[in-house]
C-alpha cells in the first residue's frame, strides 16, 4: 500500500472567532508530522508528531494549539490580531513506511480584522470631552444669566433720575459696567 496525501480535503473553517486548519491524517502510514508555517520565510508555529510509540505535539507560539483524532489533525489559531496576516502553509512529511516524502499540501492567506470597540477607534474620549463642555457651558450660561438678573435688579433700586435734593437738574445716571 502506497502512502496517500489528498490535497483536496484540506479544510479551513472559522469558528467561534478561532481559525482552524483541518487536514486528513495520511492513510496506510505509521509515523509522520504535519507542521504549520507562517509567512514566505517559513517560520515553524506548531508541529504535530505521530509514532507508535508517542503522540507529540508541540507550539512555538501561544495562539496556535493542536488537535488530533485518529482521522484527521487540526490546527486551532486564537486571539488572532492584524499583525497574525500572512500566509500560512502546512508540511506533510512521512517516515514510515519508507520512502520518506516531504510535501507542503497548500498555502492559505489568512486576513484578520481589528476588532471594533468604542475605546479603540478612540470615540469614547471625544464624546467625554463634548458631554462635559457642553455641561461647563451650560453651566456658565445659568452664572451669566443670575449675574445680569441681579445686577438689574440693583440698579433699579439704588438710581432715581429725579431726586427730591435736585429737582431741576434731571441728569442720566453714568451706567455701570456688566460683565
Amino acid at each position: 500500500d502506497q502512502a496517500h496525501v489528498s490535497d483536496t480535503q484540506v479544510m479551513v473553517e472559522f469558528e467561534n472567532g478561532n481559525f482552524h486548519f483541518t487536514f486528513p491524517n495520511p492513510k496506510n502510514v505509521s509515523e509522520f508530522s504535519m507542521t504549520l508555517f507562517k509567512g514566505h520565510k517559513k517560520t515553524e508555529i506548531c508541529a504535530f508528531h505521530l509514532s507508535r510509540e508517542r503522540v507529540i505535539s508541540k507550539s512555538n507560539v501561544t495562539y496556535c494549539e493542536t488537535q488530533n483524532s485518529s482521522s484527521s489533525t487540526t490546527f486551532i489559531l486564537k486571539n488572532l490580531e492584524r499583525k497574525h496576516i500572512d500566509v500560512y502553509t502546512y508540511c506533510l512529511e512521512i517516515f514510515l513506511p519508507p520512502p520518506y516524502i516531504e510535501c507542503c499540501l497548500k498555502e492559505t492567506y489568512l486576513y484578520v480584522q481589528d476588532k471594533e470597540d468604542c475605546f479603540s477607534l478612540g470615540r469614547m474620549p471625544w464624546t467625554i470631552i463634548g458631554v462635559i463642555t457642553f455641561a461647563i457651558s451650560c453651566v456658565c450660561c445659568v452664572v451669566a444669566c443670575c449675574l445680569r438678573n441681579k445686577n438689574q435688579t440693583c440698579e433699579s433700586n439704588s438710581l432715581e433720575y429725579n431726586s427730591e435734593y435736585m429737582p431741576m437738574a434731571a441728569v442720566n445716571a453714568a451706567k455701570k459696567p456688566r460683565i
